[in-house]
């Protein structure tokens, strides 16, 4: 665009008296000023043009942690909290995993994500085994020096953990992130999947005493080039196989992240935002029942495109991180829940002919009560009450209250509403950063409580933002059980009453819960961003009861994933699924945990198998305070 240039003209000087010479001047101060009014703006626009038109693009990612008002928080002053006793034993078991992130000056995206953890009994020898994903480092040279693996700690039974990646063969270096655990090949040893950024690995377990890689015959390496995140395994169509779910994230590389130039205030690098990168379609891989899958994703239904792009290509909606399994409508076929950073929540329904319904809209879980995407992140689902109401829950962004999102069954229509702020979790949740999420039975008073696992992405965020920190509390809520206007479901936890093991500040990623000591209640496991696992042993003294229940399944699914278990004891019932997908990119054992309180008997346990077959196990053959295996029983 081309800008005329001001006529100027040569003026003649002549002799005026004083009368005149002020009146003039006044006119001409009245021409001045309205040649300021009418040329300043035109040359300050002129300057913003210029310099939008030559800077080094900056992105300014401050805006996704503003500040915001505070809802106001209920008394709880009233309430008489329990006192929680954590004991952190992560050196005396002998847990000394430390994640690598592969922090760099650059501030690459993936190195805000973390790991996950699996817990799971890998030599079937009736101890709970831990595996910690890891990452590593962007320069090759340092990760052949230092060897950043993913790494298995075997339960040796007497208290204590040993470090057996190498001996298993399970010593990899990669971009690590999620973790699935299944047995696939159903010859009763359970296997590892593993997501990257970058190319997926499956390991097959071989008797317990090693692992083989088996993902390239096996077709499940993905495209190199995606990030993956949460991945789970289910039987999509109950023909008795596992099938694989695959999360992506972001389409992202290393070149895009750091032409984008983020910064915290304009001044301080940053890391970049994710609404700054596309979305990236997740997986769904069928099992053949010959040790190979095929990719089916697109075919099923779970390609979800914006329908406002510009036509030349399928814009992918999806940004993936949590994931979690169930079955909504109860018709016997589990169903995919996905929690999607910045974009909608994502909720795909069976409809058992191979092909599934999205209908996180129609549900209501896609957005916020307002509407809005929030940053989601980890995510549970669970039967949280005694009407046996379903409740997800999920973890969000910094100033995004934790999702909590409640089954009304109205009229034969499935509907959730975000019970967040009426249950108590909504106003304490809002200020943390939550990845990790877990709805459990705390001290086995047979409801279920909620934890949170925070921390941040940035380490200065303080500079910013004085209300926020970059290692922020795990977060415990317990269950009153109790529901009203002025009665809190969930209440949050003070320090005093969690303990300093629990709340010591972390920046928390990946969380699990396991009864590593078999005393029937659950222990803890957090994966520090960058930093040492924290493991934590419950150590309550309530003398409360419980029950748990290990299910043996049919050739192909022998952990019965999918399996919906229902035990009744008085006027309690509770209903859980086999299905150990859940919080980040982690998973928890295929074991259904209850406590009973101060319930001594048990009256029955029916397990409806997938596929519909029910099975019912008498009161009278289930010992309490014990672990019992039920058998599924061939017609």
């Amino acid at each position: 665009m081309t800008s005329k240039k001001p006529v100027s003209k040569k003026h003649e000087v002549v002799a005026l008296d004083e009368g005149e010479e002020q009146s003039d001047d006044a006119i001409v101060g009245k021409a001045v000023f309205w040649s300021l009014v009418v040329i300043v703006p035109l040359l300050l626009l002129g300057s913003v043009v210029a310099y939008w038109l030559t800077r080094k693009p900056t992105v300014v990612v401050e805006n996704r942690s503003k500040e915001s008002a505070l809802s106001k928080l209920r008394d709880t002053k009233s309430i008489d909290i329990p006192q929680f006793v954590w004991t952190d034993v992560t050196d005396a078991v002998g847990l000394d995993f430390v994640h690598c992130n592969g922090h760099s000056s650059e501030k690459l995206l993936p190195e805000t994500m973390g790991g996950g953890v699996a817990c799971f009994d890998f030599d079937q020898d009736g101890h709970t085994d831990l595996l910690f994903t890891n990452s590593c480092y962007w320069e090759p040279a340092k990760n052949e020096a230092e060897r950043p693996s993913v790494a298995l700690y075997r339960n040796q039974g007497n208290g204590t953990f040993a470090n057996v990646t190498k001996q298993v063969g399970l010593e990899t270096i990669g971009y690590g992130m999620g973790v699935a655990i299944g047995d696939y090949n159903g010859d009763r040893w359970p296997d590892v999947f593993l997501s990257y950024l970058g190319q997926n690995r499956l390991f097959r377990n071989e008797g317990g005493k090693n692992f083989v890689d088996v993902t390239l015959e096996a077709g499940v390496a993905g495209n190199p080039n995606d990030w993956s995140t949460s991945c789970g395994w289910f039987d999509a169509n109950n023909d008795g196989n596992l099938d694989l779910v695959v999360c992506n994230y972001l389409e992202w590389s290393k070149e895009s992240d750091i032409a984008l130039g983020s910064t915290l205030n304009g001044v301080v690098r940053a890391y970049s935002r994710p609404d700054s990168f596309g979305g990236r379609q997740p997986y769904l891989y069928i099992n053949q029942g010959n040790g190979t899958f095929r990719e089916v994703a697109a075919e099923a239904g779970l390609h979800i495109t914006n329908p406002a792009h510009d036509g030349t290509k399928p814009v992918a909606v999806p940004k993936s991180l949590g994931l979690a399994f169930c079955d909504i409508d109860n018709d016997g076929l589990m169903d995919i829940f996905i929690a999607n950073d910045t974009v909608q929540n994502l909720f795909f329904r069976n409809k058992g002919d191979g092909t599934f319904e999205e209908m996180g809209m129609k549900l209501g879980v896609a957005f916020d009560s307002n509407g809005r995407a929030r940053g989601a992140m980890g995510i549970d689902v669970r039967f949280i009450r005694r009407d046996s109401q379903l409740a997800t829950v999920i973890g969000n962004f910094a100033n995004e209250p934790v999702s909590f999102f409640v089954r009304q069954n109205l009229a034969g229509v499935n509907v959730m509403t975000d019970e967040a702020m009426s249950a108590g979790i909504g106003p304490p949740s809002r200020l943390e950063l939550t990845f990790g999420t877990l709805l459990f039975d705390a001290f086995l008073a047979g409801r279920l409580d909620l934890l949170t696992a925070n921390g941040h992405l940035e380490t200065e965020i303080e500079e910013v933002q004085p209300n926020q920190s970059y290692r922020q509390s795990p977060h415990l809520f317990w269950n009153t059980g109790q529901r009203g206007a002025d009665v809190s479901e969930f209440v949050s936890v003070p320090k005093e009453k969690a303990g300093s093991a629990l709340t010591a500040p972390m920046v928390a990623r990946g969380a699990a819960y396991l009864d590593y000591d078999s005393d029937g209640d659950l222990d803890l496991v957090l994966v520090g961003l960058g930093d040492k696992v924290r493991f934590l042993r419950n150590d309550q003294a309530f003398q409360n009861k419980w029950v748990h229940v290990k299910l043996l399944g049919p050739a192909g699914n022998v952990d019965g994933l999918g399996a919906l278990v229902t035990v009744r004891s008085g006027d309690l019932v509770q209903k859980q699924w086999i299905s150990p997908t859940r919080s980040y990119l982690s998973q928890v054992e295929p074991i259904a945990y209850f406590g009973l309180g101060k319930n001594s008997k048990i009256d029955g346990i029916d397990i409806e198998w997938p596929g519909g077959k029910k099975q019912t196990v008498a009161g009278d053959q289930v010992k309490i305070n014990s672990r019992i295996v039920v058998e599924y029983e061939a017609e």
